[in-house]
């Protein structure tokens, strides 16, 4: 369910994008809209839907187990006015330095238009406000095992930014339109689940409280937590800042912003719908002190967003031209944009597995109340993402930022792997990269295929050399992705991955339990 939802949510999202790039193109506009957003998202990444999610489900998990009912009321109650107070805070402080934060990430670079990008900024921070609360609500929800409204609530965000996109030509600059949208569209999201919470119990009795056991031990876990679940986005940062380099071309920013959303197509659609779901399975199995099932679910997890995004990655690599041309070149997102985002895309690509597979194993060390340990890792990843986009800037240009967070995703999981592993027992490791090598095998022969479909159908290549109508090639692309789908499938069932059985048993409610082996 969280997936499907998802999946709705990111097909908006890719035509919220789309209405974006086509009414700004990879222009200086473009890039100073995507700066001014980058700024309270990247809070809502670390802070609501990221530190803040991670720690207070665990312990609202603890309450809901050992506690009575009024205890856990009036923790979330308190919770919930307290956050309220700190994000007010929050969006005070960033609409007066929001000058400051802007000529802090231009990084000495490009000339943006920087008061563009103050005014759209200024216009966004509301927007922190509101998803910050909407954020804590679908923690409660999913804690409760509800899982379909809040999964629903960014389609609802999506469809406001695609609204005002369509009323764009009224404003003397279309970014004001789109920056509305934002703020609007927060506010939409929090109003959508809060009947929910009523019915579950919560009345909202005003009562802050910054000494209350349960919300002293959230703040407790959110500190090192800012960094640790917010590796990605802190790194992101990072790269927003090389972005603005005197060496990128411009529309840099625009082009790795879409070239990412195209990314997490793969990623809202799957491995963040298992790591939303498997979050409070796993808090309960600590609180339960039954540590073995918490090993399957981790093992359980990485194969299952393994099976799905190496192919992904594959798919993505190979056509990853058609895709952005079919996807985005309409209006001011011409032939120049395709090329320089498809550039991009290509080292998001190859880091597509790492990144989902952090997304499974960072929730795992939350759901022991362990903050510490991901957060140092974090630090570690934060400077080697740095050496990395300076060792990568002049060779790769606009790729360069990509292909250092692809970098810095592999090394996040890979240290965080070895230190579960020794703390908490075996994963599976063996099962893991078995199922890892079918599934490599496939996605191999999968994309030499694609390759080839490429190559016959004429489809125009990145030379720009060949040209057809849109109608043409959204049936082509279509075609070659069933194709490559449909053998992707088929060879995984001639291989025997075991996979396939088991998402075969979710989608039947009767999931196969996998042993965990070394």
């Amino acid at each position: 369910m969280i997936g499907t939802l998802t999946l709705i949510s990111r097909v908006l999202g890719y035509v919220r994008d789309e209405r974006i790039a086509y009414l700004l193109g990879t222009s200086l506009v473009a890039d100073s809209y995507v700066l001014a957003y980058r700024i309270p998202n990247l809070l809502r990444r670390l802070v609501a839907e990221g530190s803040m999610t991670a720690s207070f489900v665990p312990v609202f998990a603890q309450y809901l187990t050992e506690k009575e009912k009024d205890d856990w009321k009036e923790f979330a109650n308190r919770m919930f006015w307290t956050l309220m107070v700190i994000l007010a805070a929050v969006t005070v402080l960033g609409l007066v330095f929001s000058p400051l934060l802007v000529k802090l990430l231009t990084f000495g670079g490009k000339r943006l238009n920087i008061d563009l990008a103050v005014l759209l900024n200024r216009i966004m921070w509301p927007y922190i406000f509101f998803v910050g609360l909407s954020a804590l609500a679908t923690a409660v929800l999913n804690s409760f095992r509800s899982f379909g409204v809040p999964a629903f609530t960014p389609v609802l965000f999506n469809v406001c930014v695609i609204a005002l996109s369509f009323y764009a030509f009224r404003f003397r600059q279309p970014a004001v339109a789109l920056a509305i949208g934002v703020t609007l569209g927060g506010l939409v999201q929090l109003a959508m689940q809060m009947p929910f919470l009523w019915r579950r119990g919560m009345h909202f009795q005003f009562g802050i409280s910054f000494r209350h056991p349960g919300v002293r031990k959230v703040a407790k876990l959110m500190g090192p937590g800012l960094v640790g679940i917010g590796v990605a986005q802190i790194n992101f940062l990072v790269d927003t800042m090389f972005a603005n380099h005197p060496l990128m071309p411009n529309g840099s920013l625009m082009s790795l912003q879409i070239a990412d959303r195209v990314m997490e197509l793969v990623l809202g659609g799957y491995a963040i719908a298992i790591a939303t779901a498997i979050l409070p399975l796993m808090s309960q199995q600590v609180a339960e002190r039954n540590l073995f099932e918490l090993r399957q679910t981790v093992s359980f997890s990485l194969r299952l967003v393994s099976f799905i995004t190496i192919p992904a990655m594959v798919g993505l690599v190979v056509l990853r031209g058609p895709i952005i041309e079919v996807l985005f070149q309409h209006g001011r997102f011409n032939r120049q944009s395709t090329d320089l985002t498809a550039w991009a895309l290509l080292f998001f690509a190859v880091g597509l597995p790492w990144f989902a597979a952090t997304k499974i194993i960072v929730p795992a060390f939350y759901s022991t109340h362990d903050t510490r340990t991901p957060v140092k890792v974090a630090m570690g990843v934060m400077f080697a993402n740095i050496a990395f986009n300076l060792l990568l800037l002049r060779p790769l240009l606009n790729g360069g930022p990509a292909a250092a967070t692809s970098l810095a995703a592999l090394l996040n999981f890979s240290v965080l792997f070895w230190i579960f592993r020794r703390r908490h027992g075996l994963l599976g490791g063996r099962s893991i990269l078995r199922s890892g090598a079918k599934v490599s095998a496939a996605s191999a022969v999968m994309g030499l295929v694609c390759w080839a479909m490429l190559r016959i159908s004429g489809f125009q290549d990145l030379a720009g050399a060949i040209h057809h109508s849109l109608a043409w090639q959204v049936v082509a692309l279509a075609s070659m992705l069933a194709v490559a789908a449909g053998l992707f499938f088929g060879l995984a069932w001639l291989l025997d991955c075991e996979e396939l059985g088991e998402m075969y048993g979710i989608a039947r409610r009767k999931p196969k339990t996998a042993e965990v082996v070394s």
